[in-house]
């Protein structure tokens, strides 16, 4: 009952308020402590990037960004720290949210509050379709993994293995995976699904060697977990046993690389964004992220989620000139096509998913030592095919 009056005063306190607002208030969700504080540092980074280029203001409304902290998935936490934003501060948008229960938990809000939610990050393609307002300007697992099990088929490979991580996203990657392959005609031959709090990898990697597999799939959460991963890789002797090791840009991401070092050398990833991309803005972009993160090594994939998320949020607040109408900010976003600093993207108007290149990267050495993801494959404009999945 308490939940039930909760959300009715939320909704009755955004749509009963001034048609016009002054300041458009956007909370924005992530982890800002903790083991994943790097990726809420990256969300930060890409939204001031953005209003840097951009500035804070559209038509004659002020943009404000509100941060709530949930460090590790909560989706409690996250519930109720959306449900203040919406209530206690009057955000207009919500945002961010890097982990799928989190951005799952905090959905049920958004129609009743009439607030639109635009993802930054979480992977799952099924998150789309818990509310009509939400939009997602980041990428799903089915989206980056269909290809790489193309890859896997393209080298010859007969028969693999896969390793994820034992949530939405880690179940979407093994699914896109194995239907992938083997609608390619591959097998595999086993699935291995991790808690998301392993950090011993040994056992798993004894495993896969004893499986016969010609190709290790994987997919973890970037973070602490990916050094680990890749590091029992190879100390456990998996490529010399004829095991290669394919996955998503997830365990490769930048600011991991320089620890990663030679071990990630010629690592083999699909994903959508690389910071080595080369295009004009890019290059623009990395330099105002850098600039917020602070020191460029730490700059990663979620940045560019929620520079392109900002870009949304303002053709929104453009649209219902700072009114409070998630409806026609999520209408207004429908088809909407830019130049990403990925590359060229659309906001799908059926399923407010991003269509978008995915890159097949080889992580390379540049010449004065540092790592970096080389895009040597482009797999232009996909969609996501872990939503015909779902429905």
């Amino acid at each position: 009952m308490n939940k039930l009056i909760l959300a009715a005063s939320a909704a009755s306190m955004l749509l009963g308020g001034a048609a016009v607002a002054e300041t458009v208030k956007v909370g924005v969700v992530g982890p800002f402590s903790g083991p994943f504080a790097l990726q809420g540092r990256n969300f930060q980074a890409g939204i001031e990037a953005y209003m840097a280029l951009h500035g804070d203001t559209v038509g004659d409304d002020t943009v404000e960004i509100i941060y709530r902290d949930v460090p590790t998935p909560d989706p409690a936490q996250s519930a109720a720290l959306s449900r203040e934003l919406v209530v206690s501060e009057g955000v207009q948008y919500l945002a961010g949210y890097y982990f799928t229960p989190d951005a799952m938990a905090a959905a049920p809000l958004l129609e009743q509050a009439n607030v639109p939610m635009v993802i930054f990050n979480a992977a799952t393609s099924s998150i789309v379709t818990e509310s009509p307002y939400i939009v997602r300007t980041s990428f799903t697992l089915w989206q980056t993994t269909a290809p790489m099990a193309r890859v896997a088929h393209d080298m010859g490979f007969e028969s693999a293995i896969t390793v994820v991580s034992d949530y939405g996203p880690g179940l979407d990657a093994e699914a896109a995976f194995t239907a992938t392959f083997e609608e390619e005609g591959g097998d595999v031959v086993d699935s291995i699904r991790m808690p998301i709090s392993t950090n011993d990898f040994s056992p798993i990697m004894q495993r896969v060697k004893d499986s016969g597999a010609q190709v290790l799939f994987a997919f973890l959460p970037s973070g602490p977990p990916t050094l680990g991963f890749v590091k029992a890789y190879n100390d456990n002797g998996l490529e010399a046993a004829g095991v290669t090791m394919l996955a998503t840009g997830d365990l490769t991401q930048e600011s991991d690389l320089p620890v990663l070092g030679e071990a990630a050398l010629g690592l083999r990833t699909t994903f959508h964004y690389s910071v080595a991309h080369e295009s004009p803005e890019n290059e623009e972009f990395v330099a105002a992220a850098s600039e917020a993160l602070g020191d460029p090594a730490l700059l990663s994939f979620p940045a560019v989620g929620a520079f392109d998320g900002m870009h949304v949020i303002y053709k929104m607040i453009e649209a219902t000139g700072g009114e409070q109408d998630a409806a026609a900010a999520v209408d207004a976003v429908r088809g909407l096509a830019w130049e990403s600093p990925r590359g060229p993207v659309e906001i799908d108007a059926e399923t407010r998913h991003i269509t978008q290149n995915i890159y097949l990267r080889e992580v390379a050495q540049a010449e004065d030592g540092t790592y970096y993801n080389k895009e040597i494959q482009t797999f232009e404009m996909m969609g996501d095919p872990g939503l015909a999945v779902t429905e």
